[in-house]
């Protein structure tokens, strides 16, 4: 489920990993372990809101993987 704020779209880091083809368990590994810069946009909650940039930057980051995982 997309959320839309100031004309943004943002999602949540289910939709954000399955986007850019990784797991969630991963992204978090990844944050914990510095290899990913942790979102800046949270919801009330306190859960991570993923723009169109952040997926881009986490799909970087999934086709590092998959051309080590190659070779």
């Amino acid at each position: 489920m997309s959320i839309s704020i100031n004309h943004q779209t943002y999602y949540l880091i289910a939709e954000a990993c399955a986007i850019a083809g990784t797991n969630r368990n991963t992204l978090l590994r990844w944050i914990r372990e510095g290899r990913f810069t942790d979102v800046k946009t949270r919801d009330r909650n306190g859960w991570r809101l993923f723009g169109e940039d952040d997926i881009e930057r986490l799909k970087i980051e999934v086709n590092k993987l998959e051309q080590i995982e190659e070779k």
